[in-house]
């Protein structure tokens, strides 16, 4: 491999229970008020990060934080993640304006999003 295949952790995705409160905690914690704000997703940009508050785990059924590595091809980067023992959870998918996101399993059962703006 030559060069980095990611730009590193630039989003992370929280499961809540309760939307209104935890947007009201993780407003407190950042000092600002969320630029997306729907009964589905709540998502916070700050200092470069992007803070996503998925009520009830969404559809993919999250159960602890997701962090997703940004990526510049995202098929070939979970093609190498497979090919190395890692297994696909999510598929690649569109989640709207051109953004497409996949997760993978470590050996261990750690969750690794991956995410690529075309």
């Amino acid at each position: 491999m030559t060069g980095s295949s990611t730009q590193g952790i630039k989003t992370v995705l929280h499961p809540v229970s309760d939307l209104a409160r935890a947007k009201a905690v993780y407003a407190a914690l950042l000092g600002i008020a969320p630029q997306v704000d729907t009964a589905y997703y709540v998502g916070f940009e700050a200092e470069g990060q992007h803070i996503g508050l998925v009520p009830g785990g969404g559809p993919q059924g999250m159960t602890s934080p997701v962090a997703y590595w940004h990526v510049h091809d995202i098929e070939a980067t979970l093609a190498e993640m497979t090919a190395a023992g890692g297994t696909v959870k999510e598929a690649v998918h569109e989640v709207g304006a051109g953004r497409v996101v996949a997760t993978v399993v470590d050996p261990d059962g750690n969750v690794l999003g991956l995410l690529q703006d075309r």
